[in-house]
């Protein structure tokens, strides 16, 4: 009857005591982070009470496991299962502090600057710097894992004297993921491009969704991803259209005939930028301010062929969200507005006879 009862006391009270420990320390995070509403640091420290509990069951089995006779037939399997699930659960726990100390540094960086470029970068940074962090936390624990066997410590003199012909063969064969791994860190800190930045790559427009050491995603305006090695940003050129300011100029051309009214159009294209409603892409509503920034506009005839002549409209704008819609807008009133008023101004095709000659001569066949 012993041999029952002494088991099922030690789990029972170190299930209990952990599930007692584990509520405490909840409680008191929570209250933490009542207090302190300023700062997320301790709402996001209670993320880790699942790993934490683990570890502290983990801690008290394996302390106590000897002394309850747990699995005698297989006493030195048991322990080093216990061993492992405590390196597990440390890891997963050391990850889950250094996300909130990482998170909780990025959000007060957020709110005591005003400079999106800059915080674009930080979190760029600090996201490359957690995934980093977490790769060494993980791989320290599966190495002190492999560890826990004597076969993998008996292995390890022998693995160590290889360890440099190792290294060369592994990094032939891994070339491009090293290549990747140090295009990431440069992007990193090297402040090409960043989370949230607009980019043009290979002819597709869009925003900068995600940075990891090996890869990124843009995502296009029409919500498409396009997954890209972070090599391809440090090895080929690409437009980063928040590089500065996210200040822009963009054009709106026409073909129109001869007789199109150029001073009019001009007097048209200022009308319509005064009215022209900013979209607001994350609320899904117009603003009431404009797109168009007020620093420049402009209508000239840049080319001319034998039937048509070239319009060509400047306008400016904060960012390339105003820009694109300053051009759409622009471009669909004034073909509108053409239509409408001065439809002699749209191109044509010619089929009537041509005009005499002065005098009536007869022009020269040729």
């Amino acid at each position: 009857m012993e041999n029952v009862l002494r088991p099922l006391t030690v789990v029972g009270s170190s299930v209990l005591l952990t599930l007692a420990i584990g509520w405490a320390t909840d409680r008191l995070l929570r209250k933490a982070d009542e207090r302190n509403p300023d700062t997320p640091l301790w709402g996001l420290l209670r993320r880790g009470r699942v790993p934490y509990q683990l570890v502290l069951c983990a801690a008290l089995l394996r302390g106590s496991y000897d002394q309850a006779k747990l699995l005698e037939r297989h006493q030195a399997g048991a322990g080093r299962t216990l061993t492992l699930v405590l390196i597990g659960s440390a890891a997963w726990l050391v990850i889950r502090i250094a996300a909130a100390i990482v998170e909780t540094s990025y959000s007060r960086y957020a709110r005591a600057h005003r400079d999106a470029a800059r915080v674009r970068r930080v979190r760029t940074q600090v996201e490359l710097i957690m995934r980093v962090v977490s790769a060494i936390v993980i791989v320290v624990a599966a190495a002190s894992m492999l560890l826990t066997f004597p076969a993998m410590r008996a292995a390890g003199a022998s693995l160590l004297a290889s360890a440099g012909i190792l290294g060369i063969v592994a990094g032939v064969a891994a070339q491009s993921t090293l290549s990747n791994l140090f295009a990431g860190l440069q992007i990193a800190f090297g402040d090409m491009v960043r989370i949230g930045d607009t980019v043009v790559v290979d002819g597709e427009w869009g925003t900068v969704e995600e940075i990891t050491l090996t890869f990124l995603t843009v995502r296009t305006w029409d919500e498409r991803r396009i997954t890209m090695p972070v090599s391809y940003f440090t090895s080929k050129p690409f437009e980063n259209w928040s590089r500065g300011t996210p200040q822009m100029t963009g054009t709106v051309s026409w073909h129109l005939d001869h007789s199109a009214p150029v001073e009019a159009m001009r007097e048209k294209l200022r009308d319509i930028l005064r009215r022209c409603p900013a979209w607001d892409g994350h609320r899904d509503i117009l603003r009431r301010c404009p797109a168009w920034d007020g620093r420049a506009y402009g209508l000239q005839v840049t080319d001319t062929t034998p039937n048509t002549i070239q319009v060509r409209a400047l306008v400016t704008a904060k960012d390339a969200d105003d820009i694109w819609t300053v051009r759409v807008t622009v471009r669909e009133q004034m073909i509108t507005w053409l239509s409408a008023h001065h439809a002699h101004a749209l191109p044509r095709v010619n089929t009537s006879k041509a005009p005499p000659a002065p005098n009536g001569a007869t022009p020269p066949v040729r």
